[in-house]
């Protein structure tokens, strides 16, 4: 079994291998916007509001993704923890999607392991409706709740966080890898040298200290 945020979309479900499945959707013809706050799902036809449904959406520990996605997979054999129907996104650093579920009772709240979960039926109506290529925007703030210090972050984690600390070391010249948000040992090793560099404790942690010196909180 593949969990929402991690492991990587077995081979029998790879969208290259069903022909049947547009490649890129229509241009402006659907968009997504996600509200993971509000457990919201907007779908947009030319821009104009079309269907809303609930949703539930990924709990603290394990973060619904935030960014702009779009669909590279539809599916229909996930098992039964995910329900009828599986559309994946194209988040760098683990599987993620829209799907059903088992679970009823989730929807409207942070029980999810990251994906968004739907109700059977909707998500049935959703998968007939949105093609492949179709732009999946997640709302909210990539460092979780503005209101609390970002968590902290060392080699084996992933997400939007880690890729966002990535990019400020690129920018800034210490990283020259992928911005996958993969804390690999290559990130460690980068960021080791911009802490050293910076009058910081060089252990590899992204700190509230780390965060404040890439300019990232105050």
């Amino acid at each position: 079994m593949v969990f929402c945020g991690w492991g990587t979309f077995p081979r029998h479900v790879q969208a290259h291998e069903d022909p049947s499945l547009p490649i890129v959707a229509d241009e402006g013809l659907y968009t997504i916007e996600i509200y993971p706050q509000y457990h919201k799902l907007i779908v947009r036809a030319q821009g104009q509001k079309f269907k809303t449904y609930p949703v539930a959406v990924g709990n603290p520990s394990t973060p619904t993704p935030v960014g702009e996605f779009k669909i590279i997979y539809k599916g229909t054999d996930w098992g039964p923890s995910f329900g009828p129907r599986w559309l994946g996104l194209n988040v760098p650093w683990g599987t993620y999607g829209i799907h059903g579920t088992n679970k009823p009772y989730s929807i409207g709240q942070h029980l999810s392991h990251g994906c968004v979960r739907m109700r059977n039926r909707d998500v049935m109506e959703l998968y007939d409706m949105i093609p492949i290529g179709t732009k999946v925007t997640i709302h909210g703030h990539v460092l979780g709740n503005a209101k609390q210090d970002p968590r902290a972050l060392a080699e084996g984690d992933v997400g939007g966080e880690v890729q966002l600390i990535q990019s400020r070391l690129k920018s800034a010249g210490y990283f020259n890898g992928v911005c996958n948000g993969k804390f690999r040992y290559d990130t460690t090793a980068a960021l080791k040298k911009y802490q050293r560099d910076h009058g910081l404790i060089p252990n590899g942690v992204v700190s509230t200290k780390v965060y404040e010196s890439l300019g990232l909180i105050e």
